[in-house]
């Protein structure tokens, strides 16, 4: 295994699940554990594979079910967990999901997002084990006729005018969501940027796409940082503040008006789909978080979370932890500006605690221009963990492209990011040889996000 230089002790998951197996397959011990977990439209996402026995390894079976339900709930999402197969995984696993239990945080976030209560159900017989039930959304690449693009960001929108797949009107208005508790304020000045592209259309408008930061259900972001100053009374009203919008134009301009609200991350992965010409595309955005969209083989969105910044990818259990949700080593302490922040010491960079998180990346960037070699070895090590989890990602998706993006890819870092998980991933890992890993194109961050997201809804006949 080739260890990241500023942090020998990552154990990254795709290797400890391979070892799991390993040690499972070579015992004369085993059984078969089988997990699904419900979303959304009854759609099941199912996995199965053999564990230790009962009483063999209880400790190392849970732990590895507990890792994996996890990933599968912040890749896919889900409100429902089912098991077959051990009593003893499915009771520790049911401990842990539940008021006050080790992943509390999880079981509120997914009762919020999906609005049922979150369940973890044991079936006793595999006859009645539900079957996979996947869901292909068919988005993007639609660009006939005038179009809106929104993609609302944390502090400005930016607005479009696409005609024909052309952008005739494109600008960023500054927009201050996070500071804004009054839900008219949201009303107000979603309706009036969208009017802005309207009004260059000549008052026109056949379809209306809009990008926003969030976990989207059924065009509805129900879960948000935007709106995070809104009292929680006022939610339910204002994660319709898109909906209103649109329908409130379709209504003056006395037309039906397709619009679909997707999660930027998947937008951006739309972009890249568009620009390359191709499909099977996962974008990572290192920024503040760690963001992901995913378009798939058939050029669809799926309707999962992709909520990668949660999901657990170093299994050491001395990993950091993070502050939100109260978990060790989960994507978003590897894939962001808090990544270099953290591997900053150990490179031998002390970083003023006044500054900002974002001030604190921009000094070590500098300090990396500038030839550092301790800073050239922070990106050299999330090179590493970005193959080793690339690695693991293809376990739940499909992949030809890997888009990388964000602050902590800009300058001379990205470039090392993209080499190193370039040269790891085709040692570690030959059979993933022919994923392609690059920086979006030009063309792609000028245009691709406005058309991208103007193209979401289908064409009107």
């Amino acid at each position: 295994m080739i260890k990241p230089i500023l942090e020998p002790e990552f154990k990254p998951a795709i290797i400890e699940i391979r070892n799991f197996n390993r040690d499972v397959s070579s015992c004369e011990y085993k059984q078969h554990l089988t997990i699904a977990v419900e979303r959304d439209n009854g759609y099941i996402y199912r996995r199965e594979f053999d564990i230790f026995a009962e009483g063999i390894d209880d400790e190392r079976n849970t732990f590895i079910a507990e890792r994996f339900i996890k990933c599968i709930l912040w890749v896919v999402g889900g409100y429902k967990i089912y098991i077959h197969g051990s009593r003893k995984v499915f009771e520790d696993i049911k401990s842990f999901y539940s008021p006050g239990g080790l992943r509390e945080f999880d079981y509120n976030f997914m009762s919020t997002v999906y609005e049922k209560p979150f369940e973890v159900v044991y079936v006793e017989d595999i006859k009645d084990f539900p079957e996979e039930k996947a869901c292909s959304l068919p988005a993007g690449g639609n660009l006939k006729g005038n179009r809106v693009g929104f993609d609302a960001g944390g502090s400005d929108i930016k607005i479009s005018a696409v005609v024909n797949g052309e952008v005739i009107f494109s600008e960023e208005v500054v927009w201050l969501p996070k500071l804004n508790e009054d839900i008219n304020y949201h009303y107000d000045y979603i309706y009036k940027v969208m009017m802005m592209a309207i009004e260059k259309m000549g008052g026109k408008c056949d379809g209306i796409g809009i990008s926003t930061a969030g976990v989207i259900i059924n065009n509805q972001p129900m879960v948000s940082s935007l709106f995070i100053k809104v009292p929680k009374t006022d939610f339910e009203k204002v994660k319709k503040a898109y909906i209103y919008a649109c329908e409130r134009i379709a209504k003056e301009l006395n037309k039906n008006i397709p619009y679909i609200v997707a999660n930027d991350g998947d937008v951006t992965a739309l972009a890249g789909a568009i620009d390359l010409k191709d499909n099977c595309v996962l974008g990572i955005a290192m920024g503040t978080s760690e963001a992901v969209g995913y378009v798939n083989e058939d050029g669809n969105l799926t309707g999962w979370l992709n909520e990668l910044a949660f999901m657990p990818i170093d299994f050491n259990k001395e990993a950091m932890v993070d502050e939100w949700s109260g978990d060790f080593g989960v994507g978003c302490k590897y894939f962001s500006q808090d990544a270099v922040i953290k591997l900053a010491p150990r490179a031998g960079i002390e970083l003023d605690e006044s500054l900002t998180l974002a001030e604190k990346l921009k000094r070590v960037q500098a300090l990396n221009e500038e030839g550092h070699e301790g800073a050239n070895k922070i990106f050299e090590s999330i090179g590493v963990y970005l193959a080793y989890t690339l690695a693991y990602y293809a376990e739940f998706y499909k992949i030809k492209h890997v888009l990388l993006l964000g602050r902590v890819t800009s300058s001379k870092g990205g470039d090392t990011i993209l080499k190193i998980a370039r040269e790891t991933l085709d040692k570690e890992f030959p059979e993933y040889k022919d994923i392609q890993i690059g920086m979006p194109s030009e063309r792609m961050r000028r245009v691709g996000q406005s058309i991208a997201a103007a193209s979401l809804p289908e064409d009107i006949q």
